[in-house]
């Protein structure tokens, strides 16, 4: 008889945690793994952040947070959404979560009813659909493929669109597939929205300054749109603070107060001193981190260019984030030193076990034909890792 809720039993596994679970697990074993599946800058969090850290400790920020964050930690946001957005929030629109899935989680668990359907354009990051499965809601995939740049189109998402479409999750710069919507892209999505009053619209910006010249658009910049999107953002991965999980939204007013009562229920306010350094970070110029995307910029030209180099896998170039998605459907029905690949888990498996480089499969992210490849890694790691991707396929 099985003693868990239906609730938990419906909840996939993360792959992208499962595959670096196994790669922990062949590395503890003495294999040397070089592992490429996990989406965390291999850069040291800034100075100035980690000074602004070690003075909150100093000056005895020790005590419960507020829920929704510390006052002037909202303002910094707000500051920050009218500097690099322009969209204009007030404090009482923002929450601090402990980590932007948080902020996601608190969305789709105020919004959502059972038998309500999320839009998710494809590729999509693994936890949407999990998310969304958890609020009892439907996820329905928009598919793309590698020949439109892992874009979909405004005709797409209009025959997507049912009575029971409830939110639409955007993510652009995207994971797993570095695809940024241009602003003229955007709002021609936008105008198919705009006849659809009661679908809200969730864009996740986490990757947005890590972008190699497209500029970044946000929807809640659209003004008819304004009042249904929900801006989700987070210092992870531009200001390599994976760890210190401090995640955030604008959101309408009424929305808001429901994720801040959504999270005096969970988890309370956010950690006090990750919250202080995150003052720091919003408050500087992105300048700041560019040598970060200087640096990306550089690896993501390596990387291509390698795995270009190798037959069978087609490879599109990212604008944005820090991964590339390659179609690898090529090898799918073929055999390779003994082993049938029949789809993208196969392969990403077989990666693991006879290249010793672990990878994700793109069915997780909603494309079966992909697997997602981190380079958010030192360049020997890369040109290591493909060097045995290539040997592995020949």
């Amino acid at each position: 008889m099985d003693l868990l809720s239906a609730r938990i039993n419906s909840l996939p596994v993360s792959a992208t945690l499962a595959m670096a679970a196994k790669a922990r697990e062949l590395k503890n074993s003495g294999i040397d793994v070089i592992g490429l599946s996990l989406g965390e800058p291999d850069f040291n969090t800034p100075e100035f952040i980690k000074d602004a850290a070690i003075q909150a400790v100093e000056d005895n920020w020790n005590s419960y947070s507020p829920v929704d964050g510390y006052a002037d930690l909202k303002e910094a946001i707000c500051n920050k959404f009218k500097r690099d957005n322009n969209v204009i929030y007030q404090p009482s629109q923002i929450v601090v979560s402990t980590g932007a899935k948080q902020s996601i989680a608190n969305v789709c668990m105020v919004l959502l009813n059972p038998g309500d359907e999320v839009l998710l354009p494809a590729p999509y990051w693994v936890s949407y659909s999990a998310i969304a499965t958890l609020a009892e809601a439907k996820s329905t995939v928009i598919p793309s493929s590698i020949e439109t740049d892992f874009k979909i189109t405004p005709e797409q998402l209009e025959a997507a669109i049912t009575p029971k479409t409830k939110l639409v999750i955007f993510n652009s710069p995207n994971n797993p597939s570095g695809t940024i919507y241009t602003e003229e892209e955007y709002r021609a999505l936008g105008n198919v929205l705009k006849k659809y009053p009661d679908i809200f619209i969730l864009s996740d910006e986490i990757y947005e300054h890590i972008n190699y010249g497209t500029p970044h658009f946000s929807i809640a910049a659209i003004p008819e749109l304004y009042d249904r999107t929900i801006t989700v953002n987070g210092v992870a991965k531009a200001f390599a603070m994976t760890g210190w999980r401090i995640g955030y939204i604008g959101a309408p007013e009424w929305l808001a107060k429901a994720c801040n009562k959504m999270q005096g229920q969970i988890t309370s306010g956010a950690n006090c001193i990750a919250q202080r350094a995150t003052i720091a970070a919003l408050d500087a110029p992105v300048s700041n981190i560019q040598y970060m995307i200087d640096e990306f910029a550089k690896r993501r030209e390596i990387i291509i260019g390698l795995l270009k180099a190798i037959p069978g896998i087609q490879i599109n170039q990212p604008q944005g984030a820090f991964y590339v998605f390659p179609d690898v459907s090529y090898y799918f029905g073929k055999t390779l030193k003994g082993k049938k690949i029949e789809n993208a888990s196969d392969f990403a498996l077989y990666l693991l076990e006879e290249a010793h480089v672990a990878t994700v499969t793109g069915d997780a992210f909603g494309n079966g034909d992909c697997i997602r490849i981190s380079y958010a890694a030192s360049e020997e790691n890369i040109r290591n890792a493909i060097d045995r991707i290539a040997k592995a396929l020949q």
